[in-house]
């Protein structure tokens, strides 16, 4: 457990040696300004809509269409932080030497997995969880709009953030740096429009689009996670209201089921089992 701490810790400074968290505070201050400015002008101009025939509250409308757009920009932040840190942590650490002398003594194969999982995994949940709350919190004060359920949302885009996390360090055993960095950035993309094609698959009650969907959302659960976390933040908005909201701005909400907690869990070992199976087999 030690050494693997210690190697999370070497690949965090090394992150910082090479300024990659320089480069995630930058685009982590745009996001929050420019998501600052958008609640502004936002709550600014549905301020003066009162009650309507329709029975629309334009308020909880912007204020979940807004935040619902801001957990697709947190996860999206945080998915690029996961792989950033681990997009060469076997195979681009192998081909530049830095690999070798440490597994052969003092360290293990699974102890330096275990430590670089630990690494990208706890900082990309933290980031995750810190941007989300800060989202929340403008959201709030801005426009007077606070979600139903804070922490159960949270919880979900930290937990997807982490599966994407595992994925990146499985792509680094077989993939250079680069080519496990576009990989992973188009699977979490493709998992996202397989979501997206879902809820219109649900509106226009096509079985196959849904099928689809929800084969993705086994397949790569982060996109459950995400989807699941739409749902529990608009759960109590009723009306015309919440069948507006609960279609979400880039994917609507989805009810993944009680089985979707332990599916991750199991998923993530599952994917940690096969990357040691794989690391131990490659000669370096």
């Amino acid at each position: 457990m030690t050494d693997a701490l210690a190697v999370a810790g070497v690949a965090l400074r090394e992150s910082v040696r090479r300024r990659v968290f320089a480069v995630v505070v930058v685009l982590t201050a745009a996001f929050g300004a420019l998501y600052w400015w958008g609640a502004s002008q936002l709550f600014q101009d549905t301020s003066g809509f009162g009650a309507n025939r329709f029975g629309i509250d334009a308020t909880a409308l912007a204020g979940a269409t807004l935040l619902g757009l801001a957990m697709f920009g947190t996860l999206f932040l945080g998915v690029v932080l996961a792989v950033f840190l681990t997009l060469g942590a076997v195979r681009g650490d192998a081909e530049s030497g830095l690999l070798q002398p440490l597994i052969v003594r003092p360290l293990g194969r699974r102890q330096y997995l275990a430590g670089r999982f630990a690494g990208a995994a706890s900082v990309s949940a933290a980031y995750v969880a810190v941007v989300y709350a800060g989202a929340v919190l403008v959201t709030g004060l801005v426009g007077g709009w606070w979600p139903d359920q804070v922490l159960g949302a949270g919880v979900r885009l930290v937990a997807a953030v982490v599966v994407v996390a595992a994925l990146s360090l499985l792509g680094s055993v077989f993939l250079s740096a680069t080519a496990n960095g576009i990989a992973v950035l188009m699977v979490f993309g493709a998992g996202l429009l397989a979501g997206l094609l879902g809820s219109i698959g649900d509106a226009l009650s096509s079985h196959t689009l849904q099928r689809l969907a929800d084969t993705a959302a086994w397949v790569l659960p982060f996109e459950a996670l995400y989807r699941d976390a739409l749902r529990v933040l608009v759960a109590n908005v009723t009306g015309v209201t919440g069948a507006i909201v609960q279609l979400g701005p880039l994917g609507g909400s989805h009810d993944a089921g009680p089985l979707l907690a332990p599916w991750t869990i199991a998923y993530v070992l599952g994917v940690a089992t096969l990357t040691s199976v794989a690391f131990a087999r490659r000669d370096l």
